[in-house]
């Protein structure tokens, strides 16, 4: 059958008209839902979202909607929540309301809803957390047997350096390094060799992934998750990458599987591996091979990729404000010297190495947007009507450059945590990972991490850039889930 011109334009027409008409049904949900920019069909506001980077479109947007307002991504509403009292008011004030995990396509295609950090079945996440905290504490964490093994680890990082020979090198793989083997001893029960060749490219395939995920392929496929599934990109390697990934820990569990002694567990793996066996005649048990498996590598990605990111971003900060650093080592030399092991009870002698580590969080921003929640139930808020399982994006960016919060809001200043006598001091707006019942798992561990890990090093080096101090660019290198450092070089000079 041959349809006339006229025909043909009449069916494209009414074709493109119920295409219209299925878009906005989805757009506009019941609800009184925030005020924001007007979605398109289909596309939502990706035109005013598209301009490379998103965090700054969304609190441009809040410039105009204020605190509070709403945006679609593709057909997905999300409610956008800026400021440390909105922020808090999700967070913590209310936090039941808002306790589930939101969306984050490029990772839930892999997980499906399963592991500790990225389901949004609340009874699942309880029981996990409950059982991950229990047991990475029985395995030393927060402990001075860990801090122990943390200060060990900062001196094979020391000697890596080292071999360096002065020479100029990338710092992120070997602080990689360091952190993966810190939260190695308690999911797997032993480090690596710097050297061993799993080890380095499962740095390699964490780092590539949180990169392209941060990336503007990354928040692409967020998007649009079932068009750009088929569609070529940079953002088809995180399927690929954390497939391997998952594999790696898989291997892992199979190898505890064959020498598990129930009597005597030597990880987390074991721990997890007895509570499976205890619970084997519950169906409804969360205690089951795919949680372990998305469980583990969900803390271990979290661990390292923080800890990294945030010591890569240390140290360039630092060159870049040599009278900062200079603060710091007089600090250390009073306190600690140069040859004893930095130890966290050190940290509360020297308050402004303190206000330091504490404004390179806030400065960094590493998890700009925060990670999404989602209404637990239909609620109200702000005299608004949400529905269960609306997206919810607190944008930490927003907290932790607060001018109501901090002096010195877009500018690294330890003045922010510092009081008129030079003295630390704290700010409830500092939350560079969240706050309340969902903070981060490991958020003690990795400060420890850091204060460790960061004083050993200016304890034995010093920082030698490639470039004069003014001519470093401390501007993140890409900027979206998470804000990572451009690529730089530094040579090590011992003291």
């Amino acid at each position: 059958m041959v349809f006339s011109g006229d025909v043909a334009l009449f069916l494209t027409a009414v074709v493109s008209c119920l295409i219209l008409l299925i878009s906005f049904k989805h757009f506009w949900r019941k609800g009184n839902l925030p005020p924001g920019p007007t979605p398109l069909p289909i596309l939502g506001n990706y035109i005013q979202l598209s301009k490379g980077d998103i965090v700054k479109s969304l609190l441009q947007l809040s410039k105009k909607y204020g605190e509070v307002f709403t945006v679609y991504l593709g057909s997905r509403p999300v409610i956008v929540v800026t400021g440390y009292k909105s922020v808090k008011e999700v967070y913590v004030d209310r936090g039941d309301d808002f306790l589930a995990r939101g969306d984050l396509p490029s990772f839930d295609f892999l997980y499906k809803n399963y592991g500790v950090a990225f389901t949004s079945n609340i009874d699942r996440w309880k029981e996990l957390r409950k059982f991950s905290l229990s047991t990475m504490r029985n395995f030393g964490m927060g402990k001075r047997n860990m801090e122990n093994l943390i200060q060990e680890e900062a001196l094979c990082l020391v000697t890596e350096f080292k071999k360096t020979k002065e020479s100029l090198v990338d710092p992120r793989e070997y602080i990689s390094k360091a952190s993966c083997n810190t939260i190695f001893v308690i999911m797997f029960g032993n480090r690596c060799d710097y050297e061993d060749s799993e080890l380095l490219n499962l740095i390699y395939l964490m780092h590539a992934t949180f990169a392209i995920a941060s990336s503007g392929w990354g928040q692409l496929y967020d998007m649009f998750p079932r068009f750009m599934r088929f569609i070529p990109g940079r953002h088809q390697k995180i399927f690929i990458y954390m497939k391997k990934l998952l594999q790696y820990v898989e291997k892992r569990v199979e190898m505890n599987k064959k020498t598990l002694d129930e009597h005597n567990p030597r990880d987390y793996i074991d721990a997890f591996l007895i509570k499976m066996e205890k619970k084997s005649n519950n169906p409804k048990s969360e205690f089951h091979l795919t949680n372990l498996v998305n469980t583990v590598l969900q803390i271990i990605f979290a661990g390292v990729e923080t800890i990294s990111t945030t010591l890569t971003y240390s140290l360039l900060l630092l060159m870049k404000y040599p009278d900062v650093l200079a603060k710091i080592n007089k600090e250390i030399d009073k306190v600690i010297g140069r040859e004893r092991c930095p130890k966290i009870q050190d940290r509360n002698q020297m308050p402004f190495t303190d206000a330091v580590i504490h404004e390179i969080q806030r400065f960094i921003d590493i998890l700009p947007i925060g990670v999404p929640r989602k209404t637990a139930k239909d609620i109200t808020y702000r005299g608004y009507s949400i529905p269960m399982n609306t997206n919810v994006f607190p944008i930490l960016s927003s907290v932790l450059k607060d001018p109501n919060c901090f002096l010195h809001p877009n500018e690294f200043n330890p003045k922010n945590f510092l009081d008129e006598n030079g003295e630390f001091k704290k700010n409830d707006a500092f939350i560079p990972l969240a706050a309340g019942k969902r903070t981060c798992l490991g958020e003690g561990l990795s400060r420890m991490e850091l204060f460790i890990f960061l004083i050993t090093i200016l304890q034995k080096f010093k920082l030698k850039p490639p470039i004069p101090p003014e001519d470093l660019n401390i501007t993140p290198d890409i900027s979206g889930l998470g804000n990572l450092p451009k690529p730089y070089t530094v040579a090590f000079m011992p003291h």
